[in-house]
C-alpha cells in the first residue's frame, strides 16, 4: 500500500482552513505542515518553483501565529 502525500496535503489544507476560520491557532500549524509536504511533494515530482512559495508560507504562518497569540492575550 503507498501512502499518498497529495491525499494527507488535500485533506490538512481543508483542516487547517476550518481551524484558522475558527480562530484555532493549530489551524497555523497544521499549514505549516501541509507547506512542508508540498516542499516534499514538489522535490519528488521535480515542480521546484512550488519550493519557494512554501517556504514563504511556512515564514508568513511563524509571523501570523505570532501575531494572533500576542493580540489574545489580556
Amino acid at each position: 500500500m503507498l501512502f499518498r502525500l497529495d491525499y494527507l496535503s488535500c485533506v490538512l489544507t481543508i483542516v487547517s482552513a476550518i481551524l484558522i476560520g475558527k480562530r484555532c491557532w493549530e489551524g497555523w500549524i497544521l499549514a505549516t505542515i501541509n507547506s512542508a509536504i508540498v516542499c516534499v511533494i514538489s522535490l519528488r515530482t521535480s515542480q521546484l518553483g512550488f519550493i519557494p512559495a512554501n517556504l514563504f508560507c511556512i515564514v508568513l504562518y511563524g509571523f501570523n501565529l505570532r501575531s494572533w497569540r500576542k493580540a489574545g492575550r489580556p
